[in-house]
Protein backbone atom coordinates (compact mmCIF):
# COMPACT_ATOMS: atom_id res chain seq x y z
CA UNK A 1 0.00 0.00 0.00
CA UNK A 2 1.39 3.35 -0.95
CA UNK A 3 1.36 6.27 1.52
CA UNK A 4 -1.03 9.03 1.27
CA UNK A 5 0.62 12.58 1.20
CA UNK A 6 -2.33 16.09 1.18
CA UNK A 7 -0.50 18.58 -0.44
CA UNK A 8 -0.58 21.95 2.09
CA UNK A 9 -3.18 23.68 0.48
CA UNK A 10 -5.29 19.74 -0.16
CA UNK A 11 -4.61 20.13 4.66
CA UNK A 12 -5.75 23.71 4.53
CA UNK A 13 -9.05 22.60 2.34
CA UNK A 14 -9.56 19.94 4.81
CA UNK A 15 -8.93 21.48 8.00
CA UNK A 16 -11.49 24.78 7.32
CA UNK A 17 -13.82 22.47 6.48
CA UNK A 18 -13.78 20.26 9.21
CA UNK A 19 -13.75 23.92 11.66
CA UNK A 20 -16.65 25.68 9.42
CA UNK A 21 -18.69 22.17 10.12
CA UNK A 22 -17.85 22.22 13.90
CA UNK A 23 -19.11 26.02 14.18
CA UNK A 24 -21.90 25.26 12.56
CA UNK A 25 -22.84 22.39 15.08
CA UNK A 26 -20.85 20.44 17.45
CA UNK A 27 -19.51 17.36 16.62
CA UNK A 28 -20.42 17.63 12.37
CA UNK A 29 -16.70 18.96 12.00
CA UNK A 30 -15.81 15.52 13.52
CA UNK A 31 -18.61 13.51 11.41
CA UNK A 32 -16.77 15.63 8.56
CA UNK A 33 -13.29 14.55 9.19
CA UNK A 34 -14.28 10.49 9.69
CA UNK A 35 -15.71 10.71 6.17
CA UNK A 36 -12.41 12.49 4.93
CA UNK A 37 -10.60 10.00 6.84
CA UNK A 38 -12.52 6.47 5.32
CA UNK A 39 -12.69 7.86 1.83
CA UNK A 40 -8.70 8.84 1.90
CA UNK A 41 -8.45 5.21 3.04
CA UNK A 42 -10.45 3.54 0.08
CA UNK A 43 -8.75 5.94 -2.19
CA UNK A 44 -5.51 4.37 -0.65
CA UNK A 45 -6.58 0.76 -0.95
CA UNK A 46 -8.04 0.99 -4.33
CA UNK A 47 -7.04 4.06 -6.52
CA UNK A 48 -8.06 3.00 -9.65
CA UNK A 49 -11.53 2.62 -8.91
CA UNK A 50 -12.18 6.19 -8.48
CA UNK A 51 -12.79 7.86 -12.27
CA UNK A 52 -10.56 10.36 -13.72
CA UNK A 53 -11.09 13.77 -13.47
CA UNK A 54 -10.25 15.99 -16.51
CA UNK A 55 -7.34 17.40 -15.04
CA UNK A 56 -4.85 14.63 -16.36
CA UNK A 57 -3.92 11.81 -14.81
CA UNK A 58 -6.18 13.11 -11.56
CA UNK A 59 -8.80 11.39 -10.22
CA UNK A 60 -12.01 11.89 -7.73
CA UNK A 61 -13.76 10.70 -4.59
CA UNK A 62 -17.03 12.20 -4.06
CA UNK A 63 -17.96 12.21 -0.33
CA UNK A 64 -21.73 10.60 0.29
CA UNK A 65 -22.51 12.66 3.23
CA UNK A 66 -20.95 16.11 2.60
CA UNK A 67 -20.54 18.23 -0.77
CA UNK A 68 -16.94 18.03 -1.29
CA UNK A 69 -14.69 15.95 -3.96
CA UNK A 70 -11.43 14.74 -3.51
CA UNK A 71 -9.18 15.01 -6.52
CA UNK A 72 -6.31 13.13 -6.42
CA UNK A 73 -3.05 11.70 -8.43
CA UNK A 74 -1.26 8.04 -7.59
CA UNK A 75 2.50 8.95 -8.30
CA UNK A 76 4.90 5.81 -8.20
CA UNK A 77 5.47 5.73 -4.61
CA UNK A 78 2.71 7.69 -3.31
CA UNK A 79 -0.79 8.83 -3.47
CA UNK A 80 -0.81 12.45 -3.81
CA UNK A 81 -4.20 14.35 -2.34
CA UNK A 82 -4.53 17.39 -4.59
CA UNK A 83 -7.37 18.99 -3.07
CA UNK A 84 -10.11 18.26 -0.74
CA UNK A 85 -12.71 20.87 -2.49
CA UNK A 86 -16.19 22.10 -1.86
CA UNK A 87 -18.36 20.88 -5.22
CA UNK A 88 -19.85 24.15 -5.52
CA UNK A 89 -17.00 26.52 -4.56
CA UNK A 90 -14.56 27.84 -6.96
CA UNK A 91 -14.47 25.06 -9.29
CA UNK A 92 -10.68 24.40 -10.66
CA UNK A 93 -8.87 26.61 -8.28
CA UNK A 94 -6.54 24.11 -7.11
CA UNK A 95 -5.61 22.79 -10.68
CA UNK A 96 -2.01 24.78 -10.32
CA UNK A 97 -1.35 22.73 -7.77
CA UNK A 98 2.02 20.04 -8.07
CA UNK A 99 3.74 17.51 -5.66
CA UNK A 100 5.58 19.25 -3.14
Amino acid sequence: MKPVIFHSGAEFDFRSAVMYYENQREGLGREFRLEVEAAVAGIRDHPQAFPSHTEPGTRKCLLRRFPFTIFFAELKGSIWIAAVAHQKRRPGYWSNRRPE
